[in-house]
């Protein structure tokens, strides 16, 4: 078990210039159980993250990163706590409001990409701007204009399977932006990659990041989105054990999870 604090307030380390909180959560806890078997997959965590931030989470295997980013997410509850988003208490919406929120605010990237095999790259992207109530006339045409941005465009034709990883996983990244969300949440975006693959999809999340402003919000084990983000958080045994500024990390090979 680690020492340090089971949270840690981002305030100790704020980013200048920063504009306003997107992201919020007091005291969230989640807890499993199993029959007699109880889990605190997260401990207490009070964290703050401002709009157009680059936060990479890191942390080992089973210390809680997927849970925060469930619960930060919007598609699990904690058990204790309360978490925001925009300042809107999740909690206290309705099904359809958090469907909306989800729909809305919020780009999920996941590591397997989840991208629907029988559909094209086009179509895969468009798909949640139905959910968002966008014609379909306009649907082609920001759908085509992202999959541009993701250097994309002449394969929208093409489904998954004629696709390498890197391709699939620029794809997901279009269809997360599909309803201008706020908030992107990248989880380990680059682990199925190789090396340059895995470069250049880093290269269009930092341009989402300073160009279009867009929060994000990933947890890797890739140590080269230390060089891209505005702050790093680790968690470890279900709390934050630490939160830094880019500038205040000393890299050391093999000393940071």
């Amino acid at each position: 078990m680690s020492n340090a604090p089971a949270h840690t307030p981002l305030e100790e380390t704020p980013v200048p210039g920063a504009k306003r909180v997107i992201i919020r959560t007091v005291a969230m806890k989640k807890i499993y159980q199993r029959g007699e078997e109880i889990t605190h997959a997260l401990r207490g965590v009070d964290v703050e993250i401002y709009t157009g931030e680059f936060i990479v989470v890191m942390g080992p295997s089973g210390s809680g990163k997927s849970t925060f980013f469930n619960m930060i997410g919007a598609l699990d509850s904690p058990s204790e706590g309360r978490v925001f988003i925009d300042e809107v208490d999740v909690a206290q919406l309705t099904a359809e409001e958090l469907a909306f929120l989800r729909c809305r605010k919020i780009g999920y990237i996941f590591q397997s990409y989840n991208l629907i095999q029988y559909m094209t790259a086009l179509e895969n992207v468009t798909t949640p701007m139905a959910f968002g109530g966008v014609t379909p006339d306009e649907a082609r045409t920001r759908g085509m204009d992202l999959l541009e941005l993701v250097g994309l465009k002449e394969r929208w034709f093409h489904r998954p399977i004629e696709m390498s990883g890197g391709q699939q996983q620029r794809v997901a990244i279009a269809r997360a932006l599909a309803n201008n969300p706020s908030v992107l949440l990248c989880d380990e975006p680059t682990a199925n990659l190789d090396h340059h693959t895995g470069d250049e999809i880093l290269g269009i999340l930092q341009r989402l990041n300073k160009e279009r402003g867009v929060t994000i919000i990933c947890a890797t084990h890739d140590h080269r989105m230390m060089n891209i983000c505005d702050r790093l958080m680790w968690i470890r045994d279900g709390g934050i054990e630490r939160i830094a500024r880019r500038d205040e990390v000393e890299v050391e090979v093999g000393a940071i999870d």
